[in-house]
């Protein structure tokens, strides 16, 4: 098939990638010129402006959407339905809020225009191992879109799904992040502590043992094995870690649906705890221990 591909960052050139190489024609724009030129190196065709796109490419169109969540995508689509005509569709393949993505599927319904919202998991490694997609949207939508789905899935029928009307692809995806969080705290609170013993442990030998029939055995923990691999004591990583709002959005959505949550809720508080040079909670804290218990405080270098 053919299809745009709108936006050429990492996850975004990889899939232009793995669509190329499975024989599809991928019309690409992006800002950034030289990811533009990269891409026609390598097989695409390039336009300057969503206006020459919606001219270059056949219909029905398919226009995908691999921009930053939030204004920019918000930008793309509201552009994108300026110049496409009835029977197009768009795909939001970021990691887009699922209201929102509720949200334009109406609006580009009133212009006779399809919406997909794809939430798309397999990060750098997605370009050769397939990626894994939960598809929302109505389903004359989503069989437009099949064979680049086909393509980008590790196999024509696996690793991709259709689970819902729109919105439902990137609700998935959300809570696959907020389970993703979870996970990767526990990885890291207990690495700390072997990290921590009285044993000089080889961190990089438990994640081969326990990857080889482990309980724990997991896709993460094989990442983890590479990262101890490139640098044992992580020593050239500073320990400050954002995050891209869906574990914020999961969590939220736990508290509407009176869920239980405690895992993820650790876990955000720890991101964000990552992210400050100095506590004022901690400086509370030390300050009270010394106040009600006479306990030694440490005094705060000049800056």
């Amino acid at each position: 098939m053919q299809l745009a591909m709108i936006g050429l960052g990492k996850m975004g050139a990889n899939m232009t990638r793995r669509l190329l190489r499975g024989g599809h024609r991928v019309v690409v724009f992006d800002l950034d010129k030289t990811a533009v030129e990269t891409m026609v190196e390598e097989g695409a065709e390039a336009v300057g402006s969503l206006e020459e796109l919606a001219k270059t490419l056949g219909k029905p169109r398919v226009a995908w959407v691999m921009v930053p969540a939030g204004d920019a995508t918000e930008q793309t689509i509201a552009q994108l339905a300026e110049v496409l005509d009835e029977g197009d569709v768009v795909v939001d393949g970021g990691n887009s809020n699922y209201k929102d993505s509720m949200r334009r599927a109406e609006l580009l319904s009133e212009k006779s225009l399809g919406f997909v919202d794809a939430g798309v998991s397999g990060g750098v490694w997605g370009l050769e191992n397939g990626y894994s997609m939960m598809i929302g949207g109505a389903a004359e939508m989503v069989n437009a879109v099949r064979p680049a789905l086909q393509t980008l899935a590790p196999g024509p029928d696996e690793g991709w799904a259709h689970v819902g009307p729109s919105g439902a692809g990137h609700y998935a995806k959300m809570v696959h992040n907020g389970i993703e969080y979870g996970l990767m705290q526990a990885y890291a609170e207990g690495f700390e502590i072997l990290q921590a013993s009285r044993f000089d442990l080889d961190l990089e030998q438990l994640c081969n043992v326990w990857n080889s029939g482990g309980v724990i055995r997991s896709w993460l923990l094989e990442l983890a094995g590479n990262a101890f691999a490139e640098d044992p004591e992580l020593g050239r990583l500073e320990g400050f870690v954002p995050d891209s709002g869906e574990g914020r959005w999961t969590l939220q959505e736990s508290v509407d649906l009176d869920v239980p949550a405690p895992v993820l809720y650790a876990s955000l508080m720890t991101r964000f705890r990552s992210r400050q040079e100095t506590s004022f909670q901690a400086k509370v804290l030390a300050a009270l221990r010394h106040q009600f218990g006479g306990h030694a405080t440490r005094k705060a270098t000049a800056p």
